[in-house]
């Protein structure tokens, strides 16, 4: 799988997740999936990932980056 179609695949979780769709709303869960996008080349996620950051709390925040990291560092 090319990175591209990668990152588009990690950017619909990011969206799944915003929006509620399929499952509960997570903006923790949204954040590291638009993170993980934004790493693989997504410049929509990345932008995504600013504004949900604008909404989160610095715990929130931490706790996605810290997933995201975890997530990197297994896959």
């Amino acid at each position: 799988m090319g990175a591209a179609a990668q990152a588009d695949i990690l950017f619909e979780l990011g969206m799944m997740y915003a929006t509620g769709r399929d499952c509960d709303a997570d903006m923790i869960a949204a954040h590291k999936w638009f993170n993980i996008a934004a790493i693989k080349g997504s410049e929509r996620a990345a932008e995504l990932r600013t504004e949900l950051a604008a909404t989160m709390s610095k715990t929130e925040i931490a706790a996605a980056l810290r997933d995201a990291r975890e997530w990197m560092t297994m896959h």
